[in-house]
């Protein structure tokens, strides 16, 4: 068996009380100062000699003083780093085996009936004791009954008769302190296994809030009064660091997000519209919400995944890519040969002299699907022979006025109807130069694009038309951005989430790979190309890029 000063029989240390401890001792402090207050009301209401010979009244009282005192000076330590639970066990046991030892002696001996007193205590610090504490424990107690009465046996003030008496009550004692220590083990080993428990506990506890902060999938908690309980790191950085955190209306994080809630609620929980999305408060990623009650409460908390969709479309992408790549080399000799030939046949019938009118507009059909034909296998060549990014840094003021200018000698344009300007979001960041990091031969070609799309489908239509080309960073999270924005007739709803597809085009004659292939160059770089409608009528296609000083794109 393990030594009684180091461990208890359940192995567990005993260098320190535990709160079963300190109740027990508290308990025993009590105890020890209510006997002489008690000891000495009883002596006072009582006939003289009751409880106290009447040549040790004085004594009597001087006892009682001493013991309260002893007891109280106990409580008032119980703040100091005492070494050990031993020491406090044996230093209460000691002082209540010498104070009820001497109120023995004072009151007579045991013939006065007070020896019963030492029960309880020696009960309550055998609880505390380990095995051997246990019969030491019971010693002192039997040791201090017998040393009273012999000194009162000396003096000749006690019957022979009261030492069979004290060793009667010394037994009682030992019996006492051996019942009590069974009883206080499994005590011990009860509170050691609820003290293991709460330790458990509180680990998987951590280990429950370590997993959601570090899942992959962001995740949050909402309350039925839309309050978010429990949000782990990705999400909020979804939503945004400063207005995502427990206890915070969803509302005032996301209202887009409480709207989608808020339409799930009123269909009864069934599984959302996967078109349903919102853009993240840094303006840089796509997230599809999706819904699951938590419990069975009514109403229950509801439990929210945010799915990045940018994640997925890439891998989509990449999926496409390849086998666009695969189908290129195909395209490149099975069909630009033959609509080549097509193209030039055209050409030559229509130079024909003898041609009808009728037969004209013929040639003019042929030659304009040959050059559409054409312009696809260019789209769809340049996606499979695009090659690694060569990131640098680039001032974005500087690099969008040299672009405007060539653009505008290029596709001659009048330069009055393409403007360039900083977003008032940007202010209050100051005057510095933006800078971003970007391959700036693709950059160039997606804002060639978008600007080219905006003539085409808004500005060429109307004799005012103009396009609008903005920079500066985001108001939430100062994430750079670059936007083309024309006042045309905008994107239908029914197509805003398949606009980035390939091969879908809203317009007549369209190749449906330009827009496709301006956010494949735009996530070269580290950016996302994003569309929402314009204010007022027309479209917004904004160009989101990591901040070089929060974002190492080398």
């Amino acid at each position: 068996m393990p030594n009684s000063n180091a461990t208890t029989v359940t192995g567990l240390p005993l260098a320190a009380p535990t709160g079963l401890a300190w109740r027990v001792i508290g308990l025993a402090s009590i105890y020890r100062l209510l006997i002489p207050p008690v000891l000495l009301l009883i002596e006072w209401l009582t006939a003289p000699g009751f409880l106290v010979r009447p040549q040790g009244a004085n004594l009597f009282l001087t006892v009682c003083i001493g013991y309260f005192t002893a007891g109280l000076l106990l409580v008032l330590t119980r703040s100091l780093n005492w070494p050990s639970l031993r020491t406090i066990a044996l230093v209460n046991a000691a002082v209540d085996a010498a104070g009820i030892s001497l109120v023995l002696y004072a009151s007579g001996g045991v013939s006065s009936g007070l020896g019963i007193l030492l029960v309880l205590p020696v009960g309550a610090m055998a609880i505390l004791a380990g095995s051997r504490d246990v019969f030491l424990i019971a010693a002192l107690a039997a040791i201090g009954v017998l040393a009273q009465q012999i000194a009162l046996g000396i003096q000749g003030s006690a019957p022979a008769t009261d030492y069979t008496t004290a060793g009667v009550l010394g037994a009682i004692v030992f019996l006492v302190a051996l019942s009590v220590w069974p009883v206080a083990n499994r005590l011990r080993e009860s509170e050691a296994l609820v003290r293991r428990q709460e330790v458990d506990l509180a680990n998987l506890a951590q280990l429950s809030q370590y997993i959601v902060q570090h899942l992959r999938e962001s995740i949050l908690v909402v309350d039925p009064q839309d309050h978010i309980r429990l949000i782990n790191e990705s999400a909020a950085q979804i939503l945004g660091d400063r207005a995502a955190y427990p206890g915070a209306l969803l509302g005032e994080a996301s209202p887009r997000l409480l709207y989608l809630l808020e339409s799930w609620r009123r269909h009864g929980g069934s599984a959302p519209d996967p078109d349903q999305t919102f853009v993240s408060a840094e303006g840089g990623r796509i997230v599809r919400p999706h819904f699951a009650p938590l419990g069975s409460a009514e109403p229950a908390p509801i439990l929210v995944f945010l799915e990045d969709t940018s994640a997925l479309a890439a891998q989509v992408q990449q999926s496409k890519l390849a086998a666009l790549g695969r189908l290129s080399a195909s395209i490149a000799h099975e069909i630009r040969n033959p609509v080549g030939a097509m193209s030039h046949a055209g050409q030559l019938l229509a130079e024909s002299p003898q041609l009808a009118a009728e037969d004209q507009r013929l040639t003019e059909i042929i030659r304009a699907n040959a050059a559409r034909v054409s312009a696809i296998i260019d789209n769809v060549l340049q996606l499979s022979r695009r090659g690694e990014a060569h990131i640098e840094t680039l001032a974005l003021g500087g690099w969008i006025e040299g672009f405007r200018q060539e653009f505008c000698e290029t596709m001659q344009w009048p330069a009055e109807r393409l403007t360039v300007r900083a977003a008032e979001a940007s202010l209050p960041f100051g005057a510095q130069e933006i800078e971003v990091r970007a391959d700036a031969g693709q950059l160039r070609q997606v804002i060639w694009n978008l600007c080219d799309n905006a003539i085409k489908h808004g500005a060429r239509a109307r004799a005012d038309g103009a396009i609008e080309v903005r920079f500066g960073r985001l108001a939430a999270t100062a994430r750079p951005f670059l936007e083309v924005c024309d006042r045309g007739p905008g994107v239908p709803p029914e197509n805003l989430e398949r606009i980035f597809e390939p091969f879908f085009s809203g317009a007549r004659g369209g190749t449906g790979l330009g827009l496709f292939l301006a956010r494949e160059l735009a996530q070269s770089s580290g950016a996302t190309l994003l569309y929402e409608p314009r204010p007022g009528g027309g479209s917004i296609f904004r160009l989101v890029f990591a901040d070089p000083q929060r974002w190492d794109l080398r």
